[in-house]
C-alpha cells in the first residue's frame, strides 16, 4: 500500500430555507496522513478532535471498517495522523467530513475503486441525508435529495461570486437537541410558502441575484424560527452583518455557528468589523471549496 493523504472540507447546510437539501463546502479541512504499518495506530494532532484511548473507538476508523466489510475486505493495518480545522458540534459538518474521510480511507487502503455515487450513497446512509456529505464529497454548493425509492439526485451550483463569513461561538450544540425543537408536522400552507421561498433562493443564486438570495435566506419557515432561541446573538448578528453589507445571514446547519453571504471582495473588511463587535466569537472569512474530498499520493512512495 502506498502512503497517501486524504483532505475533506467542512460544510454548511440548509442555507436558510433549503432545509436538509442544500449545503456548501468550506475551506476548513479534516486531513488524514495514512501510511502502512504493522499494527493500527491513530494519532490526533488537533485540539478540535475528541479524546480517544484506542483506534477502535475512532469514528473514522469505524466508518472505514464498515465500508471495507460491506465489500468483503479487511482493512490493512495503517498509521493514520489526523489533523482538523473543523470545530465539533458547531454546525460546520464535522460528522459528514469524518464519514467521507472514513469511506475514502477504506476506498484507498482496500483498493475498492468506489464511484462517486457509491460514496454519496454510503455517506447518506450513515448521515441520514446528503446535505452535508454531498458538498464534502463533491465541493461547491450542492442541492440534493434522497427520494422515497432511496435514489439520490444532486446538482452543483458552481462559481458563486460571493464571500462567506462564519461566526463560531465557544459553545457546542448537538444536532439532536436542535432537531428536537422542530415541529413534527407543518401545515400545507406553511410548507407551500416555505418551499416556495427555497425555490426562489436557488433560482436567485443561479441567476446571480444575490440581494434577492439574501432576502430569501432570511425568510426560512422550516427550522430557523424554532432554533433561534438556541443560537446566541441570533438576531444581533443578522442585524449587524446586514448593516455592513451582508446579503443574508443564517444558521449554519443546526448551529450554533452562523454564516453570512457577502459581496465578493468585501468579506475581509466585514469580518474584521464583526470581530470587534463579537470578541468572544471566532469570526472568519472563508471561501467555498471547489473540489471536495482530495487524495494525494506520497511523493516519496511515488518515487519508489
Amino acid at each position: 500500500m502506498k502512503d497517501f493523504t486524504i483532505s475533506v472540507p467542512a460544510s454548511t447546510a440548509n442555507i436558510g430555507p433549503c432545509f436538509d437539501s442544500a449545503g456548501a463546502a468550506l475551506n476548513l479541512y479534516l486531513t488524514l496522513q495514512v501510511s502502512e504499518a504493522d499494527n493500527w495506530e491513530i494519532e490526533q494532532h488537533s485540539e478540535l478532535l475528541p479524546d480517544e484511548t484506542n483506534y477502535e473507538e475512532n469514528f473514522i476508523y469505524q466508518i472505514a471498517k464498515q465500508t471495507a466489510e460491506r465489500h468483503n475486505k479487511q482493512l490493512p493495518a495503517c498509521k493514520v495522523i489526523i489533523t482538523s480545522d473543523i470545530p465539533l458540534a458547531r454546525g460546520l459538518g464535522s460528522s459528514a467530513s469524518a464519514v467521507i474521510a472514513g469511506i475514502e480511507l477504506a476506498n484507498q487502503a482496500c483498493e475498492l475503486s468506489l464511484s462517486t455515487e457509491e460514496k454519496l450513497h454510503y455517506g447518506t446512509e450513515i448521515e441520514g441525508h446528503p446535505d452535508n456529505v454531498a458538498p464534502a464529497l463533491l465541493g461547491e454548493m450542492v442541492i440534493s435529495v434522497k427520494t422515497s425509492d432511496h435514489e439520490i439526485d444532486w446538482i452543483q451550483l458552481s462559481d458563486l461570486n460571493l464571500d462567506v463569513i462564519v461566526y463560531i461561538p465557544n459553545i457546542e450544540l448537538k444536532t439532536e437537541e436542535a432537531r428536537n425543537v422542530l415541529p413534527a408536522n407543518y401545515s400545507r400552507d406553511s410548507a407551500t410558502t416555505a418551499s416556495s421561498i427555497s425555490n426562489i433562493l436557488i433560482a436567485s443564486l443561479l441567476k446571480g441575484d444575490y440581494n434577492l438570495a439574501g432576502k430569501m435566506m432570511e425568510k426560512d419557515l422550516f427550522h430557523e424560527p424554532y432554533r433561534a432561541n438556541l443560537i446566541p446573538n441570533y438576531k444581533n448578528i443578522k442585524k449587524e452583518a446586514k448593516s455592513f453589507g451582508a446579503y443574508g445571514t443564517v444558521i449554519s446547519g443546526a448551529g450554533p455557528t452562523m454564516i453570512s453571504f457577502v459581496p465578493k471582495g468585501e468579506g475581509q473588511a466585514i469580518a474584521e468589523h464583526m470581530k470587534t463587535v463579537y470578541k468572544d466569537y471566532q469570526v472568519n472569512m472563508l471561501e467555498v471549496d471547489r473540489v471536495g474530498v482530495q487524495v494525494t499520493q506520497s511523493l516519496k512512495r511515488a518515487a519508489e
